[in-house]
């Protein structure tokens, strides 16, 4: 009899009662999702199963037919599902490909058999609604591309000037701050100019416009940079008179404070006072020249003008290190974020040579080994929330380059075992010699757990089924497994358990090495 592979990652339940045309005969559904059957399976007790539900039932090893207890015609062993007692119902498989269908999004006319709707429509069909995996929202197939493309908010889009990666909905933020947005002047016009060099082209540019130098004296003139220099030539005498009552202001007081009877000068301004003359009697101040005052202040403001432009030159070698160090900045930035990749680079291949060393030292070449398992009573908790309903030992061998194997230890049950067993199972994994052993795996188990008094240690063997996948040569890194789901009662690790000391429990495996 052919025997059915549960091995297909791609299979699917059932296919929807509505699809069809026509009234189901109950003989086409299935058993477990009360679908129409797809690649109907047939248990030994002749009810039909969809070899998708069929895996899910027995995944954890065979279990009873409800459909026979709804019938109350369940009887052992008929009644067990057991994949390796089911078979492809190829003859129902034909019936229900023949069948007429409908497609069921609204919209579509499709029309078609079975075997079309599975081979040409379902899932390609453009009225199916699926969602975005970005937004969530719920699209037509049809719309999908040009949803991801143009219409998704949560889409992410390249800035197209600095490259920098960002969802739609947060374009406009980042075209405030990008520094390499393109702004114009609108003083003269210049398009394309980065953000980040805006400012120096501000500062530059001949159309701009900005205050008089002298604006702080009293100068109202707001000026075109390129045309400064011509308004301070012309404007020279009217800055002068703005400027002189300030230094006769300063000036003033200074000459009031010279002692009498000297001859002084007036802080380079070519002013002279006379000596006193008399008893004490004020004398009188000379005239000073207005042109001589004007020379000096002409020549005040070549200084300030020269210390100006110094002053510039000193500002924009400042700026132009300032963009140097920057640059070097980023550049450095750059270096720390590729060295910190390296790092958590190799942290990740420390961590999996610390793996590979722990998992070194547990291992055994002799099929025995023995599994401490700490935190017991943590570890079971977890198992009854469903964060780790199974937990793997540490690979261990027949022999150095023999069989490669591990257990799988359910600590709230699997299976018939749920909530009332420790479920134990034993794993063939791939190995690196594969090619050089006996296939299937044929040698006995042995399962136990300890008792740490070595008093009454509880013991489970048995002999590979060899017609079994779980026990042909792995093809993917291990096998199903297989053992057993009521392995032990949960109730004998309640109290003071003499299996559970410490929090802790101690499991054997021992692999007969008769005949290798």
């Amino acid at each position: 009899m052919a025997r059915i592979s549960l091995d297909s990652q791609n299979s699917l339940p059932g296919i929807p009662l509505s699809v069809l045309s026509v009234p189901m005969e109950n003989k086409y559904k299935c058993q477990q999702c009360l679908q129409v059957l797809r690649k109907p399976v047939q248990a030994q007790c002749g009810h039909r199963f969809c070899v998708h539900c069929f895996k899910l039932l027995t995944s954890a090893g065979p279990k009873p037919c409800e459909a026979c207890r709804q019938e109350e015609i369940y009887e052992e062993p008929m009644s067990i599902l057991n994949s390796n007692e089911a078979f492809p119902d190829n003859a129902a498989g034909r019936e229900i490909a023949s069948l007429p269908a409908r497609c069921l999004n609204q919209g579509c006319s499709w029309t078609g058999s079975i075997k079309e709707y599975e081979a040409q429509h379902e899932g390609r069909c453009e009225y199916e609604r699926v969602q975005c995996e970005a937004c969530q929202a719920s699209i037509l197939l049809k719309d999908k591309d040009r949803h991801n493309e143009r219409e998704c908010e949560a889409r992410t889009l390249n800035c197209k000037y600095c490259k920098v990666t960002f969802n739609f909905k947060d374009i406009k933020a980042h075209d405030e701050i990008c520094l390499k947005f393109p702004l114009q002047c609108k003083d003269c016009g210049k398009k394309k100019i980065p953000r980040e060099k805006f400012s120096d082209h501000i500062k530059s540019c001949v159309k701009s416009k900005s205050a008089c130098p002298f604006s702080e004296v009293g100068c109202k003139t707001v000026i075109e940079n390129g045309k400064l220099s011509d308004h301070e030539h012309s404007s020279t005498m009217e800055h002068l008179r703005l400027l002189l009552p300030m230094v006769l202001t300063m000036t003033h007081p200074r000459s009031e404070a010279l002692g009498s009877g000297e001859l002084q000068e007036d802080s380079g301004l070519g002013l002279y006072r006379a000596p006193e003359e008399g008893d004490g009697a004020a004398a009188a101040a000379q005239p000073v020249d207005l042109e001589k005052k004007v020379i000096a202040l002409e020549n005040i403001v070549c200084v300030l003008n020269r210390e100006v432009e110094r002053s510039s030159l000193t500002l924009e070698a400042f700026a132009h290190q300032h963009r140097l160090d920057q640059e070097k900045i980023e550049n450095l930035s750059n270096r720390v974020r590729q060295l910190e990749r390296t790092v958590t680079m190799r942290d990740l291949q420390l961590s999996e040579t610390e793996q590979l060393v722990r998992e070194l030292q547990n291992c055994t070449y002799d099929g025995i080994f023995v599994w401490k398992i700490n935190d017991f009573s943590r570890r079971r908790q977890d198992a009854v929330a469903g964060r780790t309903p199974a937990m793997f030992s540490p690979a261990f061998y027949s022999s150095k380059y023999g069989y490669k194997m591990c257990l799988r230890l359910y600590l709230n049950g699997d299976g018939t075992g749920r909530g009332t067993h420790l479920s134990l199972f034993f794993v063939v994994m791939k190995g690196k010699c594969d090619a050089l052993l006996k296939w299937p795996f044929s040698q006995k188990v042995t399962l136990m757990l300890l008792d740490q008094n070595n008093r009454e240690h509880i013991i489970d063997a048995f002999r590979p089924d060899i017609s079994s996948t779980s026990f042909q040569r792995p093809i993917s890194e291990m096998n199903i497994a297989s053992g057993c789901p009521l392995f032990c009662p949960l109730a004998k690790l309640a109290g003071k358990s003499p299996y559970l000391r410490d929090d802790t429990i101690f499991i054997k495996a021992i692999v007969d090495l008769t005949g290798l």
